[in-house]
């Protein structure tokens, strides 16, 4: 097998080769990454209330939107779509982004049984009730990091206008947010390759923020995975990234999108447990949308690779 038949993109390969994993990633490659879903894949997208989109805007900045529906709001006509009942509002990034012949990057998770699955695709249709993406990749992820937590529908979130911009420098509020957090979702892509989005877990307090030339700097240990590199791999050929943390308390979501920096190796890496590399992001702008979804979360179980794991 060449470089030229493995699933993955230059980025993810670099990524791979500085690993030592790149032999066995082209061969597990090979296997479980698909350009259909799997009836089991299918089977459980069409039991979420939630999915995680990544998409690029017209700077070419990644951000990552979750759309929220009742168990059956996303179907799978076939193998190789996937239907999506729902839209995206007005004042998320995605609505601008939402468009046929778009590259979007899917996340499948459940929190409470630590299940995920991956879908990267087009869109090949799009009406005023939702949106149809055709399958270029479609994998299954591991369920390490994943901090479980059951949730519930609470009704309908708000139909107005209440978004609030944040800009270079995070309002207090949405600082505060970020500094408590347990999970955060990440969007990528590559040029010519499409985009991604995936979950990243630590302890409470895993992301740093801190300010750096009048704006907002965040940081967050990159953990041992499934040696795929997607995300980072992604940054190696794009540099930029969005962030998603939610509020799981009041439903709130901040989205958060920047310049990514990777850090291979040093003293920073070194004192963090469990890191095997830090992740440095210089926030550009961001959107916060107090109860943007229908669903509260119940407290965390802790994901148990965590307790190996250091803090700041």
């Amino acid at each position: 097998m060449t470089i030229n038949d493995s699933p993955f993109h230059a980025g993810e390969i670099a990524m791979q080769q500085a690993a030592g994993s790149y032999e066995r990633m082209r061969e597990i490659g090979a296997r479980v990454i698909r350009d259909h879903m799997p009836e089991q894949h299918r089977e459980f997208f069409e039991q979420l209330p939630t999915l995680l989109v990544g998409s690029v805007d017209v700077q070419q900045r990644p951000w990552a939107s979750m759309l929220a529906g009742l168990p059956g709001f996303i179907e799978t006509p076939d193998a190789q779509h996937l239907h999506v009942g729902a839209l995206p509002r007005r004042d998320d990034p995605l609505h601008a982004q939402l468009r046929v012949g778009a590259a979007l990057g899917l996340l499948g998770i459940e929190p409470q049984t630590r299940r995920r699955n991956r879908l990267n695709g087009r869109v090949v249709a799009l009406d005023d009730s939702g949106f149809v993406v055709r399958v270029d990749q479609s994998f299954g992820n591991c369920p390490q990091y994943i901090q479980a937590r059951a949730p519930q529908w609470v009704g309908d979130a708000p139909s107005g206008p209440i978004a609030q911009s944040e800009g270079a420098r995070l309002s207090a509020a949405a600082a505060a947010l970020v500094a408590r957090a347990d999970t955060l979702f990440i969007a990528s892509a590559a040029p010519g390759h499409g985009a991604d989005v995936s979950h990243r877990g630590g302890k409470p307090g895993f992301v740093r923020v801190d300010e750096h030339a009048g704006a907002t700097r965040l940081t967050l240990p990159d953990f041992r995975g499934n040696l795929f590199f997607n995300t980072l791999g992604n940054i190696a050929a794009h540099p930029k990234v969005g962030l998603l943390f939610i509020d799981h308390d009041s439903g709130g979501v901040l989205q958060l999108t920047g310049a990514a920096t990777l850090i291979a190796s040093g003293p920073e890496v070194e004192a963090f447990a469990g890191a095997q590399r830090l992740l440095r992001i210089e926030v550009d702008a961001g959107v916060w949308t107090p109860h943007a979804l229908p669903l509260r979360w119940s407290a965390a179980e802790p994901a148990p690779q965590l307790a190996a794991t250091g803090h700041w």
